[in-house]
């Protein structure tokens, strides 16, 4: 039976009307949008969560009337109040985390996959989508893994998934190669620097506790590393090393060269968790940092953080397709043996999930936009507007830098500054909603931290981001 053109239909994104019910929708959300940044006017809500909470109680609510509005006054109301309440990546002084402005080329194609609404789980439900998916995730993968044999990748929602994925395939090849048991269990080994997903990692795999090895220069000490896989070297069991490139913290990256070569010598299988350092790769000057990437048997990608993607847009690569083989699974109604053998891709070993958003078409896209040099230079201009902030720092007389950035990440406090005066500043910024600095802890205390991935900040954006330090700093 036909849907009316005065019914529902006009209510659809997809089908041959979608564009036209949609064209007016989008015109009302990036009205709101634009007002809702006006009404902001800074980086942050200022109030704190207190005050946002009651702005949004104050126009969101009831959520669920008896009658509705309508599509237009909806989407006003809400996206206006959404945007304004939001934090926006894309002002220079939002520098607290791996929090990218995406690029508008993405956030477009984005809309496409909302309007089509694939999944990824059959074929049948995103035809164009799966092909995609496997040619953007070979093209990647092949990015960092160029000598391997059948470079391929699975699509994650970032980098915390990307890593128990990482973990679980090292479970998995530890239960083929050994016999099975308690004591032959994967262990795994990090440095005090890595990201907290991989003990979260091991904790939900069942797997012991990390041996976590201290890193008091930010960074994965070779001989630490050495001594650590000799003292396993009775153990019944295979060992993962699991190495960081672009540290949540600082930025830093371990010695990778040096760990896969500890890894060679000692038998032991690598993982580097390259969540943020990844995207090194599309740039000429930078890719040399990454040298020693290739020689893991599983690298972590987000391009939602050095990326400048919507989220999500997580990756993890590996250098010969077969060995994702432990995720394959068969589920009758989504890849039915006779399906597969008659051709139909089967898409359920590509992920844990099994709804799943194309996430891909939007890296796709940027990626066919800009090019590797194109990428390449927005990494390059973040990387080097760190530096510049690195230098006003260390020219400043009452700030302290703590090190040269290794990607784009720079930590700094007013000198001489305790841990309770800068966590005391930085929830002040907060809640003023003047700046967006995070924060992080070394060997050397607590510090500010900011994450430039803004590749349009420029110095005068850096001199008054530091002008809000010091004047909120001085007594």
């Amino acid at each position: 039976m036909s849907v009316p053109a005065t019914g529902t239909a006009r209510l659809l994104a997809g089908g041959g009307r979608g564009p036209d019910a949609l064209r007016p929708m989008v015109d009302t959300v990036l009205d709101a949008l634009a007002h809702g940044a006006a009404d902001r006017s800074g980086p942050l809500p200022a109030g704190g969560p207190g005050a946002v909470a009651r702005r949004v109680r104050a126009v969101a609510e009831p959520l669920i009337p008896d009658v509705g509005e309508g599509a237009p006054l909806a989407l006003r109301t809400l996206v206006r109040a959404f945007a304004a309440g939001a934090a926006d990546p894309a002002d220079p002084r939002c520098a607290a985390h791996l929090h990218c402005p995406p690029l508008a080329v993405a956030a477009a194609a984005d809309l496409a996959v909302s309007a089509l609404n694939p999944s990824l789980d059959s074929w049948d439900q995103a035809p164009a989508a799966s092909e995609l998916e496997t040619l953007t995730c070979r093209a990647l993968a092949a990015l960092v893994h160029p000598r391997g044999p059948a470079p391929d990748a699975l699509v994650t929602t970032g980098g915390t998934e990307a890593n128990q994925l990482a973990l679980l395939l090292a479970r998995e090849a530890a239960r083929t190669a050994v016999p099975s048991g308690p004591s032959a269990a994967l262990r795994i080994v990090c440095g005090a620097n890595a990201h907290h997903s991989v003990h979260r990692g091991a904790w939900l795999l069942g797997l012991p506790a990390p041996l976590t090895l201290p890193t008091p220069a930010g960074v994965l000490d070779p001989a630490r590393l050495r001594d650590a896989l000799t003292k396993l070297t009775g153990h019944p069991g295979p060992v993962l090393v699991v190495a960081t490139a672009g540290t949540t913290g600082t930025g830093a990256i371990d010695p990778l060269p040096a760990v896969a070569d500890l890894c060679d010598h000692q038998g032991a299988a690598l993982h580097i968790d390259a969540a943020y350092g990844g995207p090194l790769l599309f740039s000429d000057t930078h890719r040399h940092r990454l040298t020693g990437l290739d020689r893991a048997r599983t690298v972590t990608l987000d391009l939602h953080k050095l990326g400048w993607q919507p989220v999500a847009a997580g990756l993890l690569a590996v250098p010969d397709a077969p060995a994702l083989a432990p995720l394959d699974h068969r589920a009758d109604y989504l890849n039915a043996d006779d399906d597969t053998e008659s051709g139909i891709p089967d898409l359920l070993g590509r992920s844990l999930r099994t709804t799943r958003r194309p996430d891909i078409l939007k890296v796709a896209v940027t990626l066919r936009a800009l090019g590797r040099r194109g990428l390449g230079d927005l990494v390059d201009r973040v990387c080097a507007a760190a530096h510049q902030l690195a230098d006003l720092i260390e020219a400043h007389p009452r700030l302290e830098l703590h090190a040269r950035p290794t990607i784009s990440t720079v930590l700094f406090r007013p000198t001489g500054a305790g841990p309770a005066t800068v966590a005391a500043l930085r929830r002040r910024l907060l809640t003023e909603g003047r700046a967006v600095l995070g924060r992080a802890t070394t060997a050397d205390g607590l510090w500010l931290k900011a994450t430039v991935l803004n590749p349009h900040t420029q110095p005068a954006d850096l001199r008054g981001l530091l002008e809000l330090v010091e004047g909120d700093s001085t007594p």
